[in-house]
């Protein structure tokens, strides 16, 4: 069953984004650039890392902009997007001196750009620096939405009215598909909760929470899970907006799906990284004890969070030449949490179960307040 939010108009996706919904694709049947994208989803990782893109043609860089909220059609997002690019080769050449070229730093089309650094556009030696002018353009463009946000008038509540639009948009049109969805649902978490997690982290009061506004997506079967994750991905949030480093994977064996299956195997070649990156990066994820210790042993679970594009039109007002220094699009943070029901239905039991995990977590906070002071009280 499907569960929705409701949702106003004027809180819907801006942009008229034309994308199929009629089935989930299996991954043999993925391009290379969408099985980048759902490796990284599974492991954190940060485009920034990337070497290249995978991009073909034009049509799936204008699908990818308009994902992100950019119409090229619109004069304004145009402008908007020479304005961050204009900005990334000046740092580019200011800061080490690169040599950007007329071809990279004034694209006859901003779609060339991308193009370009995928190596679909000639000439090839274009292909490096395009690449990195792309990376420094995310960086910079995350780094003015943040600061648009903060000169909006626009409550964190409202923010998350907007992002919990977008997301239950997308769930609506699933379920209308047809596809193999069991349940799709979103919260947001309570003060309560806010303070418990603050007090259980290290980090205390400096700690970012990152799932304020949350979904749990249940699929019917685990053949689904990965289908669903590439879905979602192009259709609710570009992949390079996934936050490094905030993904719990104890669901998905990336290694096990490329060798098992033919027609994966022979991308092995022109991945990014060897499929020995995650093996050697959950070590050295437990050596930092940077894992979930409240989790139960037998919890498994796809987590990730991404920093979803909202458009902000209605709220930013032009400058007295008519632009918008910051743009139009904020972002916010959203927390997806993918699993198939008969996991869902383990993970309800025993030391897996929420219930646990929440008894855990109030008794590492109450230990840690009452240290030195008085003797913890049992918790309910």
């Amino acid at each position: 069953m499907l569960k929705t939010l409701p949702m106003a108009a004027p809180l819907l996706l801006a942009l008229d984004v034309d994308l199929s919904f009629q089935r989930l694709l299996p991954l043999n049947e993925l391009e290379l650039q969408d099985i980048e994208a759902v490796r990284m989803l599974l492991r954190g990782g940060s485009v920034v890392d990337w070497r290249r893109l995978n991009f073909r043609h034009h049509t799936e860089v204008d699908r990818f902009l308009r994902l992100s909220l950019f119409d090229c059609k619109d004069p304004l997002d145009e402008r908007r997007l020479r304005s961050i690019l204009a900005q990334a080769v000046a740092y580019l050449r200011s800061t080490f001196r690169y040599r950007v070229a007329d071809a990279v730093a004034k694209p006859r089309e901003m779609h060339d750009l991308f193009l370009l650094a995928a190596g679909a556009l000639r000439p090839d030696r274009y292909r490096r620096i395009a690449c990195i002018v792309l990376k420094v353009m995310h960086c910079i463009h995350h780094v003015e939405a943040r600061e648009l946000l903060f000169q909006t008038p626009i409550a964190e509540l409202d923010l998350q009215k907007r992002l919990r639009a977008r997301v239950m948009a997308v769930a609506t049109q699933m379920a209308d598909a047809g596809l193999p969805i069991v349940e799709f649902a979103g919260n947001t978490k309570t003060r309560e909760s806010l303070i418990t997690k603050l007090l259980s982290k290290r980090e205390t009061l400096a700690a970012q929470i990152y799932d304020k506004t949350r979904f749990r997506v249940v699929t019917e079967r685990p053949e689904d899970l990965l289908p669903t994750v590439h879905h979602l991905a192009n259709h609710l949030f570009p992949f390079n907006f996934v936050v490094p480093g905030q993904t719990q994977n104890s669901l998905v064996n990336f290694r096990k799906l490329i060798e098992n299956d033919s027609t994966l195997r022979k991308l092995i070649p022109q991945l990014e990284l060897d499929l020995g990156h995650e093996r050697r990066e959950l070590k050295e994820r437990e050596a930092a004890g940077d894992a979930n210790a409240f989790s139960g042993k037998a919890y498994r679970v796809l987590n990730f969070v991404v920093d979803l594009p909202v458009r902000l039109d209605d709220l930013v007002k032009p400058n007295a030449s008519g632009d918008y220094p910051n743009g139009r699009i904020g972002f916010g943070l959203v927390e997806l949490q993918i699993v198939d029901a008969e996991t869902a239905r383990r993970n309800e039991g025993g030391e897996a179960s929420h219930e646990r995990y929440k008894h855990r977590q109030k008794l590492k906070v109450l230990r840690r307040l009452s240290r030195g002071l008085v003797v913890p009280r049992r918790v309910k």
